[in-house]
C-alpha cells in the first residue's frame, strides 16, 4: 500500500552534467519526477546573459516533459559575486544579480529560489559577521519583497558553513527580514552535520518557516544511498502535513544520474512507506 502525500518530487538538473534540458526533463519525467531544479551555471555564465526568447525555451522544454521548474539553487556559483564584502559596490552587484534570479525563476514559470552558494555568501576578510548579518536582513528583504511581487519564494539554506550554519540561524534570519517572499528551505545532507538533534527534530523545530526540502545523503548521493536513515525525516514531512517540493540534490554523478534518480526515488518512496 502507498503513503498518501502532498509533496511532489524534483530532481537537480546538473546532476545529468551535459544533457539538454529537454531530454533531462523527459527523462525525470519518465523515472516518476514532477519538477526539475535548475542551476543556472548550467544554462548560461550570467542569468542575465538569457533573452527572452531563451527563458520561454527553457520553460517549454521542461514543461513539453509534463514537469514543472521546482526551483532554481546554486545561485552564485560560479560567477564573481560576493554578497558579504566591505566594498558596499561590490555588495549592491550581488543583491542586484540575486533580484535578476528572482525575475528570470519568475519568467520561467519557477517555484522556489534556493540560495546556498556559501563561497559567495560567507563573510570576506575585513568584513565582520555583525555587519554581513546586517547587511544579509537588508539585502534579503529586498530580494524576498522582489519574489513576493513575481510570486516565488526566496528561500535561505543552512550548509554548516561559518555563516548561516544551522537551521536556527536560517529561521532567525526568515523572522527578522519578515517579508512574504522570503523563506527557507532544508537540506538533509546540510542538517546532518548538527550534532545537537536529529535530521527530523530539526524539520519539525523550524516548520513552517520552510518551502522547500533537498533529500540526500552525507556521502553526497541520494537518500538511502548511505548511512542517513530517511523514515523519521519521510514521517516528519508527512505528518507537518508538508505540501512543496521534495528534490534529490546529489554531488557525487559517477554511478550515472538514471541510476542516482531511481534509486534515490524508490528509496525514498520506501522510508515513508517504513514511517507508516
Amino acid at each position: 500500500m502507498s503513503v498518501q502525500v502532498n509533496w511532489k518530487y524534483s530532481i537537480c538538473n546538473e546532476m545529468f552534467e551535459e544533457w539538454p534540458l529537454a531530454k533531462v526533463a523527459e527523462t525525470a519525467a519518465a523515472l516518476g519526477y514532477q519538477g526539475v531544479e535548475l542551476a543556472p551555471f548550467t544554462l548560461a555564465p550570467l542569468i542575465t546573459d538569457l533573452d527572452a526568447a531563451q527563458r520561454r525555451q527553457i520553460r517549454r522544454d521542461v514543461e513539453g516533459a509534463g514537469l514543472e521548474i521546482s526551483a532554481v539553487h546554486w545561485l552564485l556559483a560560479q560567477t564573481d559575486f560576493r554578497l558579504n564584502v566591505p566594498d558596499i559596490a561590490e555588495r549592491q552587484a550581488a543583491a542586484d544579480y540575486l533580484v535578476a534570479l528572482v525575475d528570470f525563476a519568475a519568467d520561467v514559470g519557477g517555484d522556489n529560489l534556493i540560495f546556498g552558494s556559501p563561497g559567495q555568501r560567507d563573510p570576506q576578510d575585513g568584513f565582520s559577521d555583525a555587519d554581513a548579518w546586517a547587511w544579509m536582513v537588508e539585502a534579503m528583504r529586498r530580494v524576498g519583497d522582489r519574489a513576493a511581487e513575481r510570486g516565488v519564494t526566496f528561500c535561505i539554506e543552512s550548509l554548516g558553513t561559518k555563516f548561516i550554519t544551522w537551521v536556527d540561524d536560517s529561521a532567525r534570519l526568515v523572522r527578522e527580514v519578515d517579508s512574504p517572499g522570503f523563506k527557507m528551505m532544508v537540506d538533509c545532507k546540510s542538517m546532518a552535520q548538527d550534532d545537537r538533534w536529529s535530521v527530523a527534530d530539526q524539520i519539525k523545530a523550524v516548520w513552517p518557516l520552510f518551502r522547500h526540502v533537498h533529500v540526500n545523503d552525507p556521502n553526497a548521493l541520494g537518500p538511502g544511498m548511505g548511512d542517513l536513515a530517511f523514515a523519521p525525516i519521510m514521517g516528519a514531512l508527512r505528518d507537518l502535513g508538508y505540501d512543496n517540493w521534495v528534490s534529490l540534490e546529489v554531488f557525487k554523478f559517477d554511478l550515472g544520474p538514471e541510476r542516482i534518480a531511481r534509486e534515490s526515488m524508490a528509496n525514498v518512496k520506501a522510508a515513508l512507506q517504513a514511517a507508516g
